[in-house]
C-alpha cells in the first residue's frame, strides 16, 4: 500500500485552565454528521504541515487560539478501508469565542474524568490520561 493512500490528519486536545482555580478543563466537539463527541482535529489540507494543520483545526472548529505543547501519541484506524493517521498535540486555549458551524454544532469544557465519560471513541478518550501525564511532567496545567 503506497502512503499517498493514507488519511493524514492531526488536532490538539485543547485544555484551559479551570475557572474554579481547581485543575483543568478539556474541550470536546460534537459533530452532527457523525454525532460524536471528540477532540478537535481534521484532515491536513495539500502540503501543510501537521502542527499547521492541528492549530487550524483549533481555530475551526472551537473559535479558539492555542498554544501547542508536546506532541501526544498517534491515532491510527480505518476509515471507509482507508488508513487514517491523526497526530495530536497538548494545547492551551488562549482565547477565543465558540461559534457552531456545519462541522461542529457544539462544545463542551469538562474536567478530565467527565471528558473520557463523554467522548464517543476509545482512542479518543485513551488521549486524556496521555495529556495528564504531559502536563504533570512539565507542571503546566496542574
Amino acid at each position: 500500500m503506497n502512503n499517498d493512500s493514507v488519511i493524514l490528519a492531526a488536532g490538539c486536545v485543547l485544555w484551559r485552565r479551570s475557572p474554579s482555580g481547581d485543575g483543568i478543563e478539556i474541550a470536546l466537539v460534537h459533530r452532527p454528521k457523525w454525532n460524536d463527541w471528540s477532540h478537535p482535529k481534521g484532515k491536513l489540507k495539500r502540503g501543510e504541515d501537521a502542527r499547521q494543520g492541528a492549530v487550524r483545526e483549533v481555530l475551526e472548529e472551537t473559535g479558539m487560539t492555542c498554544d501547542l505543547g508536546p506532541e501526544l501519541p498517534n491515532a491510527r484506524y480505518q476509515v471507509e478501508g482507508r488508513p487514517k493517521d491523526v497526530r495530536y498535540w497538548a494545547a492551551e486555549a488562549m482565547g477565543g469565542s465558540f461559534e457552531p458551524n456545519r462541522e461542529v454544532d457544539r462544545l463542551v469544557w469538562l474536567p478530565p474524568a467527565e471528558a473520557c465519560t463523554r467522548l464517543t471513541q476509545d482512542r479518543d478518550r485513551q488521549l486524556v490520561p496521555a495529556l495528564l501525564d504531559t502536563l504533570h511532567a512539565t507542571k503546566e496545567g496542574l
